[in-house]
């Protein structure tokens, strides 16, 4: 496991060509020394930033240090001729919702009403549009330092909306209805149905995830057909997808993330996630796709 906020303070780097011979990719951190260059598959998840040592105060240097290690780290991966899940150009995209959401439309899926804006007058109008209450609003990513849940936009918000102003906000159509979490490992598909329609907050799912029902089930085949598009469309091997049903049998998409967690489903629904991903990856590992 090599974990980038290690560098450059816990980890160390040295990568050397020439005198004929195969490139070295050392690195040393807590598990001792690693030769990247024999690495058969990777698996790029859980992404964090680099930590530069509190000793270099000064913001440009700083800044400078993080540069130069970006460099270096990142040349070194990109160098790797291994297969990665995800492949990391790929995954970097696929993270930014609006390619999602222009690619899931290219597959055939679809999406709630949908709006980002930084403009007040458009936030406004699409509220007016759907109605208050029938619109939710969620930020673009959600960290564990800065997490937000989605939430609806009530009447105190609409006095708000100017805010949006100082940075892009997603406005959605609020979809009623049982959440889907689709993991999605190559072409194997495995969809679960969170039901938290009576928990303490059904707008979002996560918020009450020990109180939401689960069970396995089926998709429509044309609905997996979609989804296996998309992830090829997006050059993902996995994916965790949200998506909306209906009881009128209705499916929308809302997201994937690329590196989502599942723990929470397998350990809810008893599908072998776990054992899937270990298996593709032994896959790779061995040159097949």
């Amino acid at each position: 496991m090599v974990d980038l906020s290690d560098f450059p303070v816990s980890a160390s780097l040295s990568l050397t060509w020439g005198n004929g011979a195969g490139p070295s990719y050392l690195i040393e951190n807590r598990d001792g020394p690693l030769n990247l260059a024999d690495v058969r598959v990777a698996w790029w998840r859980r992404v964090r930033p680099f930590v530069i040592d509190a000793a270099v105060d000064d913001q440009s240097r700083r800044a400078f240090a993080e540069s130069e290690t970006s460099q270096a780290v990142n040349g070194l991966l990109n160098s790797l001729s291994c297969p990665w899940v995800n492949p990391r150009a790929e995954d970097d995209a696929a993270h930014q919702k609006p390619w999602q959401w222009h690619t899931a439309c290219d597959a055939g899926l679809q999406l709630p009403k949908t709006l980002v804006t930084n403009e007040p007058s458009s936030a406004r109008e699409f509220v007016e549009a759907n109605g208050v209450g029938k619109v939710v609003f969620k930020a673009f990513l959600a960290s564990i330092e800065d997490w937000r849940e989605t939430r609806l936009v009530e009447a105190q918000d609409v006095e708000r909306l100017e805010l949006v102003k100082y940075a892009p906000v997603i406005f959605q159509e609020y979809i009623a209805g049982v959440d889907l979490r689709i993991t999605i490992i190559g072409r194997k598909v495995f969809a679960a149905e969170i039901d938290a329609r009576e928990s303490s907050y059904p707008v979002d799912m996560r918020m009450a995830i020990g109180e939401a029902l689960f069970k396995q089930v089926t998709l429509p085949d044309s609905i997996e057909r979609s989804l296996l598009d998309l992830q090829d469309r997006l050059g993902l091997h996995y994916g965790a997808i949200d998506m909306k049903r209906t009881a009128d049998g209705e499916y929308y998409f809302l997201e994937v993330n690329p590196a989502g967690q599942w723990l929470f489903v397998e350990d809810r629904t008893g599908m072998p996630i776990s054992q899937a991903m270990a298996d593709y990856l032994g896959v790779l590992h061995d040159g097949e796709r």
